[in-house]
């Protein structure tokens, strides 16, 4: 028989343990940089697809609010403000007196106070009444076109008043809808105005003809009175007058 010596048993014991364990601690973990280096490069483009996305939605949203402020309306209303002022001034107008405005009642008025020429037959004192009816008429020419005036000075306060709203209203627009409602109602103040001094001067182109056209029947009455006066144009025969019988 052979003996085996202690030693080597043992040896050959560590080394069937050394096999038995070698699969356990052997296996490793495998490092690919260029795997890694994909992966990072698809998770960067990812990242900056999803910003971009965020980026358009904000965008859009900006964009959507933009369109609202744009559609939104002005509360601001200065129309009836301007009818008001301007209807004050043709109440001033419709209460004037004498001769009318409206053409059919004018031609007739006129022709009647202001003819081209006196007939024979009227009166000296239907011609005397006339005269003071013109006159009447003048006076009341006078004092509408001086109500006008004093009407258009105080809308001339109430047209500050509205201009410096519509400014403010002007400068604060949110959008492009309020701006052009405030410019729109700019023009209408403008507008506006133009049509007050065309009132205004209407009135005083008024009391001007008529104080023309008084002046111009003036001068008929007057020719007509010398007419008169003067007698059918037969020749003055001097006759010899007996004073105290001598």
């Amino acid at each position: 028989m052979r003996t085996h010596s202690p030693s080597l048993s043992l040896a050959a014991v560590f080394t069937a343990s050394l096999l038995a364990a070698s699969p356990a601690w052997g296996w490793r973990t495998v490092f690919d940089p260029s795997n890694y280096t994909q992966n990072t490069l698809t998770a960067v483009r990812t990242l900056q697809q999803i910003n971009n996305q965020i980026n358009q939605l904000q965008n859009e949203a900006q964009m959507l609010m933009n369109q609202a402020r744009n559609l939104t309306s002005l509360d601001f209303d200065i129309v009836s403000r301007l009818r008001s002022t301007l209807a004050a001034t043709e109440q001033q107008i419709a209460q004037a007196q004498g001769l009318a405005y409206e053409v059919e009642n004018l031609n007739r008025e006129f022709a009647r106070l202001y003819p081209e020429q006196y007939a024979a037959t009227v009166s000296g004192d239907h011609m005397a009444q006339d005269a003071r009816e013109r006159w009447k008429n003048t006076l009341d020419g006078l004092h509408t076109a001086m109500r006008v005036q004093a009407q258009a000075s105080q809308n001339l306060h109430a047209d500050e008043s509205a201009l410096a709203d519509l400014v403010n209203q002007s400068q604060s627009a949110q959008g492009a809808l309020q701006a052009t409602q405030a410019t729109n109602q700019l023009l209408a103040l403008q507008a506006k105005q133009a049509i007050q001094a065309q009132q205004l001067q209407i009135t005083q182109d008024r009391a001007a003809s008529l104080e023309l056209a008084q002046q111009a029947a003036a001068t008929e009455r007057a020719r007509e009175v010398r007419r008169r006066f003067q007698g059918t144009g037969t020749p003055y025969t001097p006759q010899v007058v007996d004073f105290y019988g001598n």
